[in-house]
């Protein structure tokens, strides 16, 4: 478990680095009209400074290093559950495809643990404005608010999206490597499908859930802060009626049109292709390492009494 673990926080790490400036970008085109004061719909059209394209990045870098490594062990687990014949989850040659996509879904529901709170704390960051506004206020203001309870609002629809999502994300990356498959590959060339059928991954993903990530995140947006300096992080109850995710569907669809669903996914494509890319090239680089560091310790002289 050490080794799909490690591997899985260290690539998700890097894949939020590398991707949270677009990240930023798509949230807010998705958040649109729904975001306080049409604020979020200004703010993504309006050049962003580098500290804008950084917002929001230290909830996800610590909460998405975590995701991908539950999400990762979660999928190795359920593959080998279903079939004890697995030995290497990097290359599962042979095993059905619904069944990759059925321990994709089981690896999504178990990391919605973390997706959920992560996801609400950056959705937020992402839509205020204000410089001191932090990833960690942001998680303070929603405790304080709402309780502890409340970093999983929105929790329902994040963990459908993440349960189908991660479903065809392992679906999508194990086919394009079968399509692509030689034997007379050499390592650069190896290398080269790796990053191509990561990106493919990413893109097919995003593709097959967004219009759930756009209501996600204009669920989230009703509690953003994005407000004059005067008004509170998180607006009062009182003085503003929640709409739930049905209702958030419908209000979006009769005022813009099924367009609405889609906005935002050409940033999001281009973001999911370059992410998931050094994300999938990374994991199976840190898997291949971390199975010859193992190999090669078993074998050292002060172990080889227990091998003969």
């Amino acid at each position: 478990m050490a080794s799909d673990f490690c591997a899985g926080y260290l690539s998700g790490a890097i894949g939020i680095i590398i991707g949270n400036p677009l990240d930023v970008i798509k949230v807010r085109l998705q958040a649109g009209h729904n975001s306080a004061d049409a604020a979020a719909a200004a703010a993504s059209k309006q050049r962003l400074s580098r500290f804008e394209l950084a917002r929001g990045a230290a909830a996800p870098i610590l909460g998405y290093g975590a995701l991908n490594a539950v999400l990762f062990v979660a999928y190795n687990r359920s593959l080998k559950f279903m079939d004890s014949s697995v030995t290497d989850p990097t290359n599962p040659q042979g095993i059905p495809l619904y069944r990759l996509w059925i321990a994709g879904a089981v690896g999504g529901l178990a990391s919605w643990t973390i997706s959920s709170p992560t996801e609400y704390i950056k959705c937020r960051a992402q839509l205020d404005n204000r410089p001191e506004v932090s990833s960690w206020t942001v998680a303070k203001d929603i405790a304080q608010t709402r309780g502890w309870r409340g970093l999983y609002y929105g929790g329902g629809i994040t963990s459908a999206r993440d349960s189908i999502g991660y479903g065809f994300y392992f679906w999508s990356y194990e086919y394009c490597k079968r399509l692509v498959a030689s034997e007379n590959d050499d390592v650069h060339q190896a290398a080269i499908k790796v990053l191509l059928c990561g990106g493919i991954a990413g893109v097919a993903t995003w593709a097959s859930v967004f219009p759930l990530d756009v209501i996600k995140t204009r669920l989230q947006a009703q509690t953003s802060g994005i407000c004059p300096e005067s008004r509170p992080l998180l607006p009062s109850q009182n003085n503003r009626r929640e709409l739930n995710s049905f209702q958030i569907a419908r209000e979006a669809y009769r005022n813009e049109g099924m367009k609405v669903f889609y906005r935002g996914l050409g940033v999001c494509s281009i973001r999911a292709f370059i992410v998931n890319a050094v994300q999938w090239a990374t994991y199976e680089w840190l898997m291949k390492a971390f199975t010859n560091v193992a190999w090669n310790e078993s074998f050292m002289p002060e172990n080889a009494q227990a091998h003969r």
